[in-house]
């Protein structure tokens, strides 16, 4: 993370160099759209906070856990199809289920699925592709992530 700050100020100091006004401009509209998606951010995060506070960890151990088998890793898979959490906010919560127990694969088809299918955004997704596409892209997405769970769990 330092080396990625540090490469990050280096980047603005040789931006600013070149033409101070177009950094500050793109600094301001940095600033800008942080603040447009941070309620979105902190809304996100209370309710995950909230989720992981009432839903024993016990819970969640058993139902996604080593001792669920495949069982659990299809629950994985379909909890993370119908959910709508952003990338930061998955991969902390990744981070939470591997030190509550729950396998690696099982983890993994969970946020792969978070990633790549998305349930609740198919109506849209079928506007814009067609309904076929739409389809097809997330049933290949669902099977894509449950071989990739499988292959985290070959190599972990």
């Amino acid at each position: 993370m330092l080396i990625l700050t540090l490469a990050a100020i280096v980047c603005i100091a040789l931006s600013f160099a070149v033409d101070r006004k177009k950094t500050y401009q793109g600094c301001l509209k940095g600033i800008r759209m942080f603040l447009d998606i941070l309620p979105t951010l902190l809304l996100v995060l209370a309710l995950v906070s909230i989720f992981l506070y009432l839903v024993p960890g016990k819970f969640l151990t058993d139902i996604l856990g080593a001792k669920s088998g495949p069982l659990g890793i299809l629950i994985a898979a379909l909890l993370g199809s119908i959910s709508l959490i952003p990338a930061f906010v998955a991969y902390p919560l990744a981070r939470i289920f591997l030190n509550r127990g729950i396998p690696p694969m099982t983890v993994a088809v969970f946020i792969t699925t978070l990633m790549m299918v998305g349930i609740l955004t198919l109506p849209l997704e079928i506007k814009f592709f067609g309904k076929k596409a739409a389809i097809m892209r997330n049933l290949l997405s669902f099977f894509g992530a449950l071989i990739i769970g499988l292959l985290m769990g070959i190599f972990l």
